[in-house]
């Protein structure tokens, strides 16, 4: 089964809007998919709440220097 990804690309917004982004995009995706956040730098506030919502979650740097968060439910 291939699932699917919806990207968000907040790197161009100042905080606290990225986390708020990312917060209403994972009120709204479907059970089965994958969100890909591309920012700026590290969400460490975001790791928490992830973990404290049953989220899990894979981080990654892009060549830019970028962050890259995958993240999903089991």
């Amino acid at each position: 089964m291939t699932m699917s990804v919806t990207l968000l690309d907040v790197r161009d917004l100042e905080p606290p809007e990225p986390l708020t982004h990312t917060l209403e995009a994972l009120a709204v995706l479907p059970e089965g998919e994958l969100l890909r956040v591309l920012l700026r730098r590290e969400p460490f506030p975001l790791y928490g709440i992830l973990q404290r919502e049953n989220y899990r979650y894979e981080r990654e740097f892009t060549a830019e220097g970028d962050c890259a968060v995958l993240i999903w439910r089991d």
